[in-house]
């Protein structure tokens, strides 16, 4: 798989999809919203698994890998909203789309960084 830059030309890093794991990830926003780009529909969504360089996100909806989505959201504990295009890596169809953030601001990425690491000490508890 290739290394794409993200939010080119905002100071965010490029990043190796190649180690589909290596990114800490949560499962808890409020409000995602998602839109296919090009078309008007709304996508029904469940609560994703995000980390700084994407998402999976849990729809019935299938989409071709390479297909741009734009998404909002609003992070669970700092209630920072969020909004990114995403391109679709893969599709699983009937579970969901896992999807790499691109053009997204370095802010939106420290604030999911953030909430990351404000979850796992709450987790250490």
């Amino acid at each position: 798989m290739s290394t794409r830059e993200n939010g080119k030309g905002n100071g965010a890093e490029a990043h190796d999809w190649g180690s589909p794991r290596s990114a800490k990830r949560f499962s808890s926003l409020r409000e995602l919203s998602v839109t296919y780009e090009g078309h008007s529909e709304v996508i029904a969504t469940r609560p994703p698994d995000i980390s700084t360089r994407g998402m999976f996100i849990n729809t019935t909806k299938t989409f071709p890998e390479g297909a741009v989505l734009n998404v909002r959201f609003r992070l669970a504990i700092s209630g920072h909203e969020v909004r990114s295009r995403a391109e679709v890596r893969y599709c699983l169809p009937g579970v969901g789309v896992g999807v790499e953030f691109i053009d997204i601001a370095r802010e939106h990425v420290r604030a999911i960084e953030k909430e990351i690491e404000v979850r796992n000490e709450s987790a250490k508890k």
